[in-house]
């Protein structure tokens, strides 16, 4: 049996010669050429098994050879390779009927890899998706961190499958997940959102289902849902881990049969939304504290994809300058840039913020500096004023559980003002503080409620007595 031939169109001759030594020593027969004309009379010939095609050639994209190739050969897989390392590339290969995009540089034994299961599925004819301008999505950035996150959404922008996104706060866990609707098939219908940290808890299920008018003090009237408002589109569900159980339970039976009932009603109400969930939290350590439900993680991380934090994408940091500056020009500022010295000074800085805070850092120096470029000096009184505030924050981390409750309760009462719900808010906030306090205690003390009681100074019966009221499960580990 003859070895399987691979073409390769690419107008580097260096990658030209990398590609046809590994593939040679795999055990495939390459044929090459730098240009998309020769490529296109091999194909149309009925040549080759297997195509493997830069972007940029000379004489044509890339790109608008997929849809030809899968039009006189559906059998025959495209893996796209290109050094133009954007979201907007790999969503462009993936829509066009490419199997794999790869961006450059790139790793001969990933590449060889790649290969082996285009050809392995090259009886399963690809799909190609509609043609589409190229335009800048929210995302930015070309580091090899981005490129697998990019990979990541273009795989799933033509799929209604759940996807669960990781990632520390101010990372574009958003910005991901409104990229998976803007270009996916469910793009003309609404994109909602809701975080679950910032709604009080016994107003979630509300706030996701809706309520029937009388469903509790209050309820003058019938109020849809996030749900109902997002009915054939996206529904993204922030800060997933700060869901109460009650509302876990809700949504778990919406994951497993596809409806759900209001707040009050009885009658199931069949829906049709992709859900989209995201955290910073580790929701396996929450689920071993008995915070999240096992089967509801299941049925969420169908597909996980982690946003990398900026530390890992530092080389990221100018294009994201560059793109924050220009929204500040839309603003009205005047533009600005920031010389090299600058530049390797904020790739220094540790951004625990991530990207929101670079954000804020580049808006606060067009706004406060009138020249038209930002040294070094400037940079480093800026991020040093940051570094101080954060050491600040660090020594009186005594006081922030007291001032996050603070700052919770005036956003809550601003919110609400006009329509409290019924009495008993002191208490509600004694459970808010209590469940956590004693969950993490158990989760120290490995769920020995002894040790439990003894670190928080309680007597064992009042414990026990707390862990049912406030339905805290218990599980004991090993040390």
């Amino acid at each position: 049996m003859s070895a399987e031939l691979i073409l390769i169109a690419d107008d580097d001759a260096a990658i030209r010669t990398v590609l046809n030594q590994a593939l040679v020593r795999a055990g495939y027969e390459v044929r090459t050429t730098g240009n998309a004309a020769t490529l296109w009379k091999w194909v149309s010939g009925g040549e080759g098994d297997l195509v493997i095609t830069d972007v940029v050639m000379p004489d044509e994209n890339g790109l608008d050879l997929i849809p030809r190739i899968k039009k006189i050969r559906p059998e025959m897989q495209v893996i796209v390779m290109s050094a133009q390392n954007t979201l907007m590339t790999a969503v462009n290969a993936t829509q066009r009927g490419a199997f794999e995009y790869l961006p450059k540089p790139f790793d001969l034994t990933e590449l060889t890899n790649v290969v082996k299961r285009a050809l392995e599925s090259s009886r399963s004819p690809g799909i190609a998706g509609n043609n589409q301008d190229e335009e800048q999505l929210p995302l930015i950035g070309r580091s090899s961190a981005m490129q697998d996150v990019y990979r990541s959404l273009a795989r799933l922008m033509g799929t209604d499958l759940t996807v669960l996104i990781n990632g520390e706060s101010g990372t574009g866990k958003e910005l991901a997940a409104r990229a998976l609707h803007d270009y996916g098939k469910r793009k003309n219908f609404p994109f909602v959102a809701i975080n679950m940290a910032a709604i009080p808890r016994e107003l979630i299920e509300s706030e996701l289902f809706g309520h029937e008018k009388g469903a509790f003090t209050g309820a003058t009237n019938r109020a849809s849902g996030r749900f109902e408002q997002a009915e054939g589109g996206t529904l993204f569900l922030d800060e997933i881990g700060d869901m109460p159980p009650e509302a876990q339970t809700r949504l778990l039976r919406v994951l497993q049969e596809g409806e759900y009932t209001t707040v009050g009603g009885r009658q199931p109400i069949h829906t049709n939304v992709r859900i989209i969930a995201a955290t910073h939290r580790d929701l396996t350590q929450l689920i071993r504290q008995g915070l999240f439900r096992e089967d509801l993680y299941y049925r969420l991380n169908v597909v996980p994809v982690r946003m990398p934090p900026l530390r890992e994408r530092r080389d990221d940091i100018p294009e994201l300058v560059k793109h924050f500056f220009s929204q500040s020009v839309e603003e009205g500022l005047s533009w600005k840039v920031v010389d090299d010295l600058a530049l390797d000074r904020m790739k220094s800085h540790p951004w625990p913020g991530n990207v929101r805070e670079l954000e804020n850092f580049v808006r606060r120096l067009a706004a406060l500096y009138a020249g038209d470029t930002i040294g070094v000096a400037v940079v480093e009184a800026e991020l040093s004023g940051f570094d101080s505030s954060a050491s600040t924050g660090s020594q009186n981390s005594s006081s922030s559980i007291g001032e996050a409750v603070d700052n919770h309760l005036r956003d809550y009462f601003e919110a609400h003002g006009d329509s409290l719900p019924p009495a008993g808010l002191y208490e509600r906030v004694l459970k808010e503080v209590e469940r956590p306090l004693i969950s993490q205690s158990l989760a120290v003390t490995r769920g020995n409620q002894l040790r439990t009681a003894e670190l928080l100074g309680l007597n064992r019966n009042t414990l026990r007595k707390k862990i049912r009221e406030l339905n805290i499960t218990v599980t004991r580990s090993p040390k």
